[in-house]
């Protein structure tokens, strides 16, 4: 059987992710949680003030434009139209895994956005995994270097690698080389979409990262975009029974902060809007984000995918003024129902 190249595997990513129900079969969790309705919030909505500071850079919000893509001309186009409306809303993006770019210097320009994004919190990205597979400390400097980012996000996906044929599945000592990682660069370690547990944060956060992306369960299931590329039926009966896998999205913020208090969390997986986005927050996370509601606008524009983004704060503020929450540290602050 012929595996997949690089650029094949990101095409084919891209391709399921719009065309095929990919959703996870668990929720994030966040149903469960509930803000405390103020009907008289002593607040003025135009005096809300969403800027955040996150790993020593300002944002206008406390939002980021998760990791996605990269290596193939359509991923170039969805690329620059997330950088340019970050760049026009202050806010964060991450880039998707950027081994393509090191292993394929053509490829680089893909991922090559900070002329149209100078001032924006940018992720670099490459699988934690590879670490194991003869990637080095040089190298996960060279991708932040190709792109000009701020932080390299290193990925966790040892689901993901076992259900692909061209799976690397070698994930033994690998904490050592993360904290090899962490002391020469800003490394914030992410899952994919199946959570962070107690047990990993403390691990992480012993190994020198500076902040943790919880990618929960209960939006995108990665092992199901595996299912859609599987060339055999084996390889696709194997996959599908892990639709259900996963630490929800709000069990996985609580696990963080509990096993690694004061360490910056980002809250992601599965959030469909600003009140999904705002509960993160309340339970501790210093940034929410997405990914695939951003994907589709992006195939189209900036614009698109600004108005996106729009929507989400605007309703993040209203939130805020029905809580009474001012500021971002201040909506940390207010009072949930949980159930």
């Amino acid at each position: 059987m012929t595996q997949a190249t690089l650029p094949q595997r990101k095409s084919d990513h891209i391709r399921i992710n719009l065309e095929q129900d990919v959703a996870s079969r668990i929720t994030t969790g966040l149903e469960r949680v509930h803000f405390v309705h103020q009907a008289v919030p002593e607040l003025n909505m135009h005096a809300i003030d969403l800027s955040t500071t996150v790993f020593g850079k300002q944002l206008r919000a406390p939002l980021l434009m998760s990791c996605m893509t990269g290596g193939t001309e359509e991923a170039l186009a969805i690329n620059r139209n997330l950088a340019a409306a970050a760049q026009r809303a202050g806010v964060a993006m991450g880039l998707g895994s950027m081994r393509a770019a090191v292993v394929h210097p053509e490829l680089a320009y893909t991922f090559q956005v900070r002329d149209v994004a100078p001032d924006v919190l940018l992720f670099a990205n490459i699988g934690a995994v590879q670490l194991n597979y003869g990637f080095t400390v040089d190298q996960c400097k060279q991708a932040m270097d190709i792109v000009g980012a701020d932080v390299l996000a290193l990925h966790l996906n040892p689901l993901q690698e076992a259900l692909q044929p061209e799976g690397d599945v070698n994930w033994a000592g690998l904490l050592s080389k993360i904290e090899r990682v962490a002391r020469s660069m800003p490394v914030v370690a992410k899952e994919v979409g199946w959570g962070i547990s107690r047990r990993a944060a403390a691990d992480l956060a012993n190994a020198g990262v500076i902040g943790i992306d919880v990618a929960g369960a209960g939006g995108t299931s990665w092992s199901q975009v595996e299912m859609y590329r599987a060339k055999t039926d084996l390889q696709r009966r194997v996959a599908e029974a892990f639709v259900d896998w996963g630490i929800p999205t709000a069990d996985s913020i609580r696990f963080v902060r509990e096993a690694a208090p004061g360490l910056p969390i980002i809250a992601s997986g599965g959030l469909k809007n600003g009140v999904d986005g705002a509960k993160c927050l309340a339970l501790g996370a210093s940034l929410f984000g997405l990914a695939r509601p951003f994907l589709k606008p992006a195939t189209l524009s900036a614009d698109a995918v600004l108005e996106e983004v729009t929507v989400l704060l605007d309703q993040l503020r209203v939130v805020m003024l029905c809580t009474g929450a001012r500021t971002i540290h201040s909506l940390g602050q207010v009072e949930l129902l949980t159930c």
